[in-house]
Formats: C-alpha cells, structure tokens, sequence
C-alpha cells in the first residue's frame, strides 16, 4: 500500500475548509427556532436547580405549568419572562 504525503499547504487547507463547516454549523444553529415548551429535565438543566427546586418553583406559584398526562410542560418565553420580573438591580 503506497504512503501519501501530507504537506503543510494541505494541513492549511484542510484547516479552512473545517473552520468554514464549523462556521456553517454554528450559524444554522443560532438561527434555529427553539423550543416553545420544555420538559423539567431541560429547564432544570436551563436554570441550574435541582428536581426538588422546580418542584417548589411550581407549587408556590412561581413558575406556570401544564400538564398533559403525567409530564410536566413549561412555556420557555413564560420562564424568560420570570427571570426578568426577578431581575434585582
């Protein structure tokens, strides 16, 4: 089996094209529309606490929720809006 070389020039090329994907991924990303309603686990995840937590978040009111059968949906804008209405300056 024949060797190929490698040269610089190729390595640098190779550099450019995956930084050019790179760049396409992250813009297709960013333009991607999110998520109206997120599960517990992901706002969870989303606002750093624990199950416990979201659960006291939600029993005293502080954030909405629907449930459809046994799982649990948030409205993401709804989140948004009370981490804004709880922003302390």
């Amino acid at each position: 089996m024949p060797a190929t070389l490698i040269t610089t020039d190729d390595l640098y090329e190779f550099k450019l094209e995956l930084l050019e994907d790179l760049k396409k991924l992250l813009q297709i990303q960013a333009e991607a529309k999110p998520k109206k309603y997120l599960k517990s686990s992901e706002v969870m995840e989303w606002l750093q606490v624990s199950p416990g937590t979201l659960q006291n978040l939600r029993i005293n009111g502080t954030l909405p929720f629907t449930k459809v059968g046994g799982i649990i949906y948030y409205d993401a804008q709804e989140i948004q809006q009370v981490m804004e209405d709880n922003r302390i300056h």
